[in-house]
């Protein structure tokens, strides 16, 4: 075969009719090129013109030094499928420690993956394998990957670890980890195995959105817990929604995520906790300039992490538990967390409280953040049924109530079926006076019913509110704390926060600094100890 450093698909036996499988004659061009690649040390590129390619029952292994290049999104597609394999799962291109010895000095270099489409629905394992993914790529070294649309497929839908010296940009991926429950590994839109490399992994994600994957939009996640958590590794620029989680920092250090976007995911938007392969979180990190809005859950959660953690300029509102949430999942790390800053965020109409702490806090500094308008979870237990009560496949709608705007947000709605089946249950994410507005069954879903729509004039439950909510509310043991020139208030119709700061009874606060803060204008007083503070300076605080 003659070896060209470009080479047209179609010229090397692939067809693109959407019936033949084009597997091996894709197989048999990378490995030509790859060998020729590793005879003269010139990176070759197979072009493939628009059609849609079907990989069939066996991935592709790649090989160093060859890129794949398509001839747009919509234009080019890869599907995926394995009919005759129902235990085999079928990326599009695989290269892997575990199945190919892949390692540091065993790696893919000088790759590019660009201007396709992978449509991984037709991928079906018999029991969910965190190996069918849309690309399941390890240790590569100044690779690329760009404007790429991976959906539907059954595991993570760009699952590469251990990316040296590479740029993931332009990448969209749409309801991946379709087999996943939502409490598997993988299962993720953009999912980075981190740590193979050393202590330093030159890595940038940026300009790629996540949307309606089973787990996370994107995360990182340490591979091995003796490995030192990588630094140089950047987010920007990235939209994450109806995820599981929006980004997730599972082991890196000084991780930077800038400019980002992360709304309507499940249980947090941003979350650094122990829930990886090897339960270490993250530390290090700076969250600068994102808005993390409307997610069901908490819009920061934060835990496992010895610190430091800083987050700079953030918009932090409209989430359906608290705002900013740290917290310990066991099996991580249990020590308290050393100089967590929030500073100059906008944290503000949380369903409950806007900084929650539940886990320790050592010399954490909280610097000039508005805190506003949280507790929104205000409105008390209600319920009701029959003459104008109907349900949406993401609403119920009673056009007799007179609800407080918001204030059933983050409830879960409880709606009977019939005389003898149980209540379905479904999460608020918003309501108005008569409408409430409900969180999907599962990140993609178009319902938020597991099983069909009720019927008109279901009957319904909505709990009570809970109280207090507070701006910022201390529930464990925080130690020298720094905090200053805060802005803790609540000057709506009604006022929701009903404190600036709650001491609560399991907390102890002992020293630091509280001065310069404004914590008029909440609902009820503007502080409650249930667990007096011990130390430090109380000074200057408007009340």
């Amino acid at each position: 075969m003659t070896v060209p450093l470009t080479a047209d698909a179609r010229e090397y036996g692939l067809i693109g009719d959407g019936v033949a499988d084009d597997r091996p004659a894709l197989q048999e061009l990378v490995d030509a090129l790859g060998d020729a690649t590793a005879a003269d040390g010139r990176p070759r590129t197979v072009r493939v013109p628009a059609g849609r390619y079907v990989i069939r029952d066996r991935p592709v292994l790649w090989r160093s030094g060859v890129s794949l290049v398509g001839a747009g999104r919509g234009a080019t597609c890869f599907e995926l499928s394995n009919p005759g394999a129902p235990t085999r799962p079928v990326p599009l291109a695989w290269f892997t420690t575990a199945q190919h010895g892949a390692g540091r000095e065993r790696h893919l270099a000088d790759v590019t993956f660009a201007h396709f489409e992978i449509d991984g629905l037709r991928v079906r394992t018999e029991e969910y394998d965190v190996l069918a993914k849309g690309l399941g790529l390890q240790y590569v070294l100044r690779g690329r990957f760009t404007d790429l649309y991976v959906h539907d497929t059954a595991a993570t839908g760009f699952g590469c670890d251990f990316l040296q010296d590479t740029v993931v940009e332009g990448v969209l991926t749409e309801r991946c980890g379709r087999q996943d429950p939502g409490e598997d590994m993988g299962g993720a839109g953009i999912g980075i195995g981190v740590g193979g490399w050393g202590p330093v992994e030159r890595l940038a994600v940026t300009d790629c959105t996540a949307r309606g994957n089973g787990t996370n939009g994107i995360f990182l996640e340490l591979q091995q817990d003796d490995w030192v958590p990588p630094r140089g590794i950047r987010i920007t620029s990235c939209h994450t929604e109806d995820n599981r989680y929006g980004i997730s920092d599972w082991g890196a250090d000084g991780l930077l995520v800038t400019g980002c976007t992360m709304l309507g995911n499940h249980v947090a938007g941003f979350d650094v906790s122990a829930q990886g392969t090897t339960n270490v979180g993250g530390r290090g990190g700076l969250v600068t300039g994102c808005v993390i809005d409307a997610n069901t859950g908490d819009g920061i959660a934060l835990g496992n992490t010895p610190g430091p953690y800083g987050f700079h300029g953030n918009r932090v509102g409209n989430n359906g538990r608290y705002g900013y949430w740290e917290h310990n999942l066991a099996g991580g790390d249990q020590e308290p967390a050393t100089d967590i800053v929030l500073e100059s965020n906008d944290i503000h109409d949380n369903a409950l409280d806007g900084i929650r702490i539940d886990a320790p806090l050592h010399e954490p500094a909280f610097l000039g953040n508005r805190i506003r308008g949280n507790g929104r979870r205000a409105a008390p237990r209600t319920g009701g049924g029959g003459e104008g009560v109907h349900c949406g496949p993401l609403s119920l709608t009673d056009e007799r109530a007179d609800w407080l705007p918001g204030g059933h947000r983050g409830k879960e709605l409880a709606v009977g079926t019939g005389p003898e089946q149980d209540d379905v249950t479904a999460v608020v994410v918003d309501n108005t006076t008569t409408e409430l507005t409900l969180a999907p069954v599962r990140p993609g879903a178009g319902t938020a019913w597991s099983g069909g729509t009720p019927n008109p004039g279901a009957g319904y439950r909505l709990p009570d509110c809970p109280a207090p909510r507070a701006g910022l509310t201390a529930a464990a043991a925080v130690t020298h704390p720094y905090v200053q020139g805060n802005r803790v208030r609540d000057d709506g119709h009604p006022r929701t926060q009903v404190h600036a700061v709650w001491i609560a009874p399991e907390a102890t606060w002992t020293g630091g600094r509280v001065s310069g803060n404004d914590f008029g204008g909440n609902a009820s007083a503007s502080t409650r100890f249930d667990s007096a503070p011990s130390g430090g300076r109380w000074r200057d605080n408007a009340a």
